[in-house]
């Protein structure tokens, strides 16, 4: 800190000194407290200063203990340091010296003798000196086997295999080749993952199977030079530029390096439909009711750590745009009121939420005061981001096997479908601009109006009842199977509707 002096008078050319030239003060740089007598009549202070630089630790690796123990901390996010191979070294070779006829020789002997040897040529007639092996690459791709990323906390980090060296015996012949190339490393990721640099910039979206990105390059091999007498390495130039100069030239034998990399690793589970709400509230009971997954369930008090996928089978009603129908269904941990502050789990996995099209709020109709529950998930949507409560939804009202559910149902379907707005212009991305492009260039004046209605509504944050309502409330049993068809029927209905939306923007 800094204490300017405390005076009255005019000043000053020091304090001016002394604003300009301390930011470009040594770093641990000490001022001992002095005084500066410009008059007799005015003195300054000045106080210590000091000056240091601080560098943020990275968090320490979880050690394998903690992994068994708290896996939900580490499964969606990781960070990795990754290096290609080194590529292989280049040779100094000889020209081969003609061996001089012996006497003994018979002359069809000397005949072969005087036949010259062949080298590879390039298409010009210059001469093709090998070259050492390149470096491996490394590429990150998706593997469909694999749900997490707590593997890559046990080894976080890669390396490539480096290209071979030129294998040379000094002499250069017709059959000397380059150096075997290093074997690409191939790094298996679920699908969902989203690769970064360590500084943030973004990389690839890893979403479907078959996507693959190439993060570091292998380094090139090394040239191969001949080295030879000074009286013949000016007719040799004319063959090729590979001719060793002096010593200084050795270092193009050497291979060049591979990159390194450090990677930010963020899982982002692939599913259509979303399941939030409460602990509790019954979200893994409804996943395993209507799919093959098989997450934890019991009959006391729990809620999920880490997401669970379930394969929800078509619309038999399609025919044969069955299978097309089919979707992804994504039971999340449960939000509790204060996860943006850090409370419970945290509100961190809700990032899972980022490719869904669909959201079913799934709530305990046997609560004290299910509406609230309701209100309370959809707030801490809003805090994390506001684009999640713009999509379509469904509220599920779980539990009306119990006589006190059922008989509030109708109650709490009304109050529900009070919450939010028949406004559908609100669901127009503000990131997105499909709207836009799909504008004629005619309509200018209908782009600029649509452009400031998008901005307006960006810096205006709104309230929960101003977004779009959900387009169905549906009662259910899960554990007993009451209405679980009608459900479904809603979800499918309003995925299909997702989707003839998506066609009519990206026309």
């Amino acid at each position: 800190m800094l204490s300017l002096p405390s005076t009255s008078s005019s000043s000053s050319v020091s304090q001016l000194h002394q604003t300009l030239f301390l930011p470009f003060l040594p770093q641990r740089l000490l001022l001992k407290s002095s005084r500066w007598q410009k008059s007799s009549s005015e003195k300054f202070q000045f106080s210590t200063l000091r000056c240091g630089l601080a560098r943020v630790k990275d968090p320490p690796s979880p050690t394998p203990d903690t992994l068994i123990r708290e896996p939900h901390k580490y499964f969606d996010q990781v960070m990795v340091t990754v290096r290609a191979g080194d590529g292989g070294h280049g040779a100094v070779l000889n020209m081969p010296t003609p061996k001089a006829p012996s006497k003994s020789q018979g002359r069809y002997d000397k005949g072969k003798t005087r036949k010259r040897v062949s080298f590879k040529r390039d298409f010009d007639g210059s001469l093709i000196l090998p070259m050492g092996g390149h470096g491996g690459d490394i590429v990150i791709y998706v593997d469909e086997g694999r749900d997490t990323l707590l593997e890559f906390h046990k080894k976080s980090r890669f390396s490539a295999k480096r290209g071979g060296n030129v294998d040379a015996m000094s002499i250069l012949t017709s059959h000397l080749s380059n150096g075997s190339a290093g074997p690409s490393l191939r790094i298996p990721v679920p699908p969902g993952t989203v690769v970064k640099h360590k500084r943030g910039k973004f990389l690839a979206d890893l979403a479907r199977p078959g996507d693959e990105i190439l993060v570091a390059r292998g380094g090139q091999g090394g040239i191969s030079l001949l080295e030879m007498p000074d009286h013949k390495k000016k007719k040799m130039m004319s063959m090729t530029s590979n001719v060793m100069r002096d010593e200084s030239d050795k270092v193009l034998l050497l291979g060049q390096p591979g990159e390194e990399v450090s990677l930010q690793l963020i899982l982002r589970v692939v599913a259509d439909v979303g399941l939030v709400g409460l602990p509790n509230a019954g979200k893994s009971t409804l996943l395993a009711a209507t799919t093959l997954a098989k997450p934890d369930i019991a009959d006391y008090p729990f809620t999920t750590l880490m997401p669970n996928l379930g394969r929800l089978d078509g619309d038999p009603s399609l025919g044969a745009g069955e299978y097309s129908s089919e979707a992804t269904l994504a039971d999340l941990p449960g939000l509790i009121e204060g996860a943006h502050l850090g409370k419970g789990l945290g509100r961190n996995f809700l990032r899972h939420l980022r490719r869904t099209r669909l959201l079913v709020h799934v709530v305990d109709a046997a609560a004290d005061d299910p509406v609230n529950d309701y209100r309370t998930v959809k707030e801490e949507l809003r805090m994390y981001n506001p684009d999640y409560l713009e999509r379509p939804s469904i509220v599920v009202l779980n539990k009306i096997d119990i006589p006190e559910a059922l008989d509030k149902l109708p109650y709490l379907k009304e109050e529900i479908m009070r919450i939010g707005s028949d406004d559908l212009s609100g669901q127009v991305d503000v990131n997105s601009q499909d709207t836009l492009q799909s504008l004629s260039s005619s309509n200018m004046e209908q782009k600029d109006n649509i452009s400031s209605e998008i901005s307006d509504k960006a810096r205006r944050i709104k309230e929960i009842e101003e977004y779009p309502r959900p387009t169905a409330v549906v009662g259910v049993s899960v554990l007993k199977g009451t209405n679980i068809n009608e459900m479904l029927k809603e979800i499918r209905a309003a995925l299909c509707k997702c989707s003839d939306t998506n066609e009519v923007l990206n026309m």
